[in-house]
């Protein structure tokens, strides 16, 4: 019992501290993780590579460590009965059964802090003896690759003396963890730990298999970094990439400039014969193509053409799956191997563009050498990631047009409620108020004759139809913008539909001459199908628009003509005319050419937007021609025939 403090002081102590102690011709030098880690397996594939049966010892700091290198040591077990692991335990370490012998340590044992592993084989030996060394935080570099916090001071070497001696203070330490294996450890110190080997040792032979050894290790190791820096370049190139994209993307929200980047930038980063960029939208059998890359210029361009989408197994495939797909991946009929064969495509990958499962686009990658290279997972992946970006500026995109679209809206229905303001309050008040003195003449006025009692009267009959007018103008447009009108169409006789609105025409008041109206229709011309009240009220607001703005002296024709499935009708007049910058305005709600208050013709400005309501609701279409101020209009709209 005596001898049991003195025991467990040793096992704290450092082996390195120890083996510089007996000798102190020894210096010690410092090592980096990696490089310890070389010079380990080196050294245990030349003991791997042998044909003795060498006493091996290797020390690890933690469990985790001893690990990873498991499986090296079991094989090392099969050639050797004197080979012993030491490690701190962080499970069931003391526990396990082995090819070698398992010795824990306590983690308060200098051990935790140091990496041994001896060697001494019949005709070689080797040792390495190190403890981990404590470096400031600023003295750590900044290098990815090589693990530069961790450093190591200690011995390295081949001579057999030293390795002895650290043989002699680990199986020292080793009895005194595991009593058990006494006998063993004797065994050992008797055959290995001797100070003059029997057999003499081939020192460069050693020495050349070790580097051989170590050489190897290194290139694996260097072709590791290699493949790590290639990847490192890889993820720059994505990153590069998706900041140019992006940085286009800021500078504009315009679609088109974002794919005409994204288009050569994708082409550029992968290599392919050509790039396209396109967008899709629902049901569609082909887009023109604007966006695209080309490698050299013996590719034929396809810019301004249209792109067959229907027929393309590939995008089909897209738009069932919204994944990546690729021409090996579907089958190809005869037909469109021949269209593979005349575009000279010999491989061919679609990359969906998506935001939240939308098909908005897509990109195309075509290669056109004869044996072309299969796609690479980091190519798709690439693409994938730039095609997720275009998906969520498109939207972006998408959205700033619609919200530009919507302020012009806003600013139309702004324009409009102001002149409805102006138009309903001037074509309100001013009827309102001769019905007013009207009324207020005769009530206050008892001796008034009875041609004056007349002339009130009609006054104010005149303009509470002026109101009723105004009202159902209002009511009519309503409904045919809500789409509430129920359509009747029926096979009618045109000539009979304008003689209907000329007689209304003929029942208005009118304070002056009314232009001569003339009816020019040819003898042939066919029935046409619509509803006829409707037709009616077109033939009928178009006569009276023409009415207000010509004078006694001026003329309106009527005529027609046939056109393959349509009958085209025109009303035109030699009155005022339409400058040429307004015959698309005209037909807009409460457009007035003399604006709202300063008109010499009556009105609401919505009689013509009643007329493009019903036109377009049988599927005609109206539209006016003028050559300008006082050269008269002619307005056109066509009619379904039968």
């Amino acid at each position: 019992m005596s001898d049991f403090p003195e025991e467990r002081l040793c096992q704290r102590r450092s082996v390195l501290s120890e083996l510089l102690r007996q000798m102190p011709q020894l210096r010690s030098h410092l090592y980096f993780k990696s490089s310890l880690t070389a010079l380990s397996h080196a050294m245990e594939d030349r003991v791997l590579a042998g044909t003795d049966r060498p006493l091996l010892i290797a020390s690890f700091q933690q469990e985790k460590f001893y690990r990873q290198e498991a499986h090296r040591y079991r094989r090392l077990g099969e050639i050797s009965d004197q080979v012993y692991v030491l490690a701190a335990p962080d499970t069931e370490f003391s526990d396990l059964v082995s090819e070698y012998d398992l010795i824990p340590f306590e983690h308060t044992d200098a051990l935790a802090s140091e990496w041994h592993l001896v060697a001494i084989g019949a005709q070689s030996s080797a040792c390495l003896i190190c403890r981990e060394k404590i470096v400031p935080p600023s003295e750590i570099p900044v290098l990815p690759e090589i693990d530069a916090s961790r450093r190591f001071e200690g011995i390295w070497t081949f001579d057999r003396q030293v390795t002895i001696a650290a043989a002699h203070i680990l199986l020292d330490r080793i009895k005194g963890y595991r009593p058990d294996l006494a006998a063993k450890i004797a065994q050992a110190k008797q055959e290995y730990l001797v100070a003059v080997p029997t057999i003499p040792q081939d020192h460069s032979a050693s020495a050349d298999a070790f580097v051989q050894r170590l050489v190897t290790y290194l290139q694996a190791r260097q072709y590791k970094l290699l493949k790590a820096y290639r990847s490192i370049e890889e993820k720059e190139e994505r990153e590069r990439l998706v900041n140019t994209i992006t940085g286009a993307i800021r500078r504009s929200l315009n679609s088109a400039d974002i794919l005409q980047v994204a288009g050569q930038e994708i082409g550029k980063a992968t290599g392919v014969s050509r790039c396209l960029i396109y967008q899709y939208r629902k049901d569609d059998r082909a887009v023109t193509i604007s966006h695209e890359y080309l490698a050299n210029s013996g590719i034929n361009s396809l810019v301004g053409k249209s792109w067959n989408l229907a027929d393309n197994p590939i995008f089909k495939e897209v738009v069932t799956t919204h994944e990546s797909t690729s021409l090996a991946e579907v089958s190809v009929t005869k037909t469109w191997q021949r269209t593979l064969s005349r575009q000279g495509i010999s491989d061919w990958l679609i990359v969906p563009v998506l935001h939240q499962d939308r098909l908005l686009g897509a990109i195309e990658l075509h290669q056109h050498e004869p044996s072309p290279l299969p796609w690479s997972d980091d190519t798709i992946n690439l693409v994938e990631a730039i095609a997720t970006q275009i998906g969520s500026t498109l939207i972006q995109a998408e959205s700033y047009t619609n919200l530009e679209y919507l302020n012009q809206q806003l600013e139309a229905l702004d324009r409009t409620r102001a002149n409805l303001v102006a138009i309903t309050g001037h074509e309100l008040r001013t009827p309102l108020s001769t019905i007013q003195v009207c009324l207020e003449s005769l009530a206050t006025e008892p001796d008034m004759s009875l041609e004056m009692r007349q002339v009130m009267l009609n006054t104010a009959l005149g303009d509470a139809e002026r109101m009723r007018k105004l009202v159902q103008d209002f009511l009519t447009l309503s409904q045919l913008e809500s789409g509430r009108i129920q359509w009747h169409p029926e096979p009618l006789s045109l000539e009979e539909c304008i003689d209907l609105a000329l007689s209304g025409l003929n029942t208005r008041r009118y304070n002056r001459d009314l232009p001569k109206i003339i009816v020019d229709l040819p003898p042939d011309l066919p029935f046409v199908r619509a509803d006829g009240e409707w037709l009616v009220e077109v033939l009928t607001k178009l006569l009276d628009n023409a009415c207000k703005f010509t004078t006694g002296k001026d003329r309106i024709a009527i005529q027609a003509a046939k056109t393959e499935s349509m009958l085209e009708v025109i009303v035109a007049d030699t009155g005022r005319g339409i400058a040429p910058e307004l015959l698309q305005m005209v037909f807009e709600r409460f457009y007035q050419a003399e604006g709202s208050l300063r008109r010499t013709a009556g009105g609401t400005g919505l009689g013509l937007a009643i007329c493009r309501q019903i036109v377009n609701g049988w599927g005609g279409e109206i539209w006016a021609e003028s050559a300008g101020k006082d050269c008269g209009s002619r307005f056109h709209f066509t009619v379904p025939s039968i």
